[in-house]
């Protein structure tokens, strides 16, 4: 529901993608292609949406996202992939799902950036921390990595008749938690937030909107600040939490 914008959240994303500008492109990470390796690179011209969720408006499923992509820049991305010891192949037939065009299109409505996507693998997170830290050679060519996930997503417990509702406790306790980490910087944390996380369970029943958040770290520079773009909840307990770590040339998570 995200992608009809008109809230608090869309504004933020919006206000972001506006200071950030003039990248070659975006490499987007999400929790919503999760397969086992290699790895996988989007290297279409342009693909069609994929509309990967059913029971929502129509007008959800009429919405268009015309992003090019760029064969020549997954090439690139491979390779940068491969020298770090990770192997990567080519999709050419996949579009952009939900994880990927929602937040592109509330950040850069006007799709002119190409996008592409990389899948994300089965793995723990140091595993995917590692990942990350393999692409960070990309934001040195203009390419913002964006990892699209959540922080607290328990679908169970959400409460979808109202979107403002207050929020639960354990929710707001664990996503500050997990802020806080990311702060501080402290990845050993991160890694074991199952054991150390508050209501960690309760927060992330599954771990596959949780994991590009190792990605984002990985590719992330340790001295890097991090910038929050928007805090806060829908449903009660969906956090919709989003930062960007660096300056001029940042990563989204």
């Amino acid at each position: 529901m995200s992608a009809l914008g008109g809230d608090d959240h869309a504004a933020a994303l919006r206000a972001f993608g506006g200071r950030v500008r003039g990248m070659r492109a975006i490499l987007v990470i999400s929790a919503h292609w999760q397969v086992s390796r290699p790895l996988r690179i989007t290297a279409w011209d342009r693909a069609p949406l994929v509309y990967d969720f059913g029971g929502f408006p129509e007008e959800l499923y009429r919405i268009a996202y015309p992003a090019p992509g760029d064969p020549a820049l997954a090439a690139r991305i491979a390779g940068v992939l491969r020298a770090a010891g990770q192997d990567a192949t080519f999709e050419t037939t996949r579009g952009l799902d939900h994880g990927a065009w929602v937040p592109m299109r509330l950040a850069w409505p006007e799709a002119a950036t190409p996008v592409l996507e990389l899948s994300m693998p089965f793995a723990e997170p140091e595993d995917l921390f590692h990942l990350g830290r393999a692409l960070r050679p990309l934001r040195e060519d203009g390419i913002v990595v964006a990892a699209s996930g959540g922080i607290v997503h328990n679908l169970s417990r959400v409460r979808l008749a109202d979107k403002n509702a207050p929020v639960d406790a354990w929710a707001a306790e664990f996503d500050q938690w997990v802020a806080d980490r990311v702060r501080e910087g402290k990845l050993e944390k991160l890694f074991a937030y199952r054991r150390e996380g508050p209501h960690a369970r309760l927060s992330v029943p599954s771990r596959e909107h949780f994991d590009p958040l190792f990605v984002a770290l990985g590719a992330a520079y340790p001295e890097e600040s991090v910038e929050t773009i928007f805090a806060g909840f829908q449903y009660g307990n969906l956090s919709m939490r989003s930062f960007a770590f660096g300056g001029a040339n940042p990563l989204a998570g």
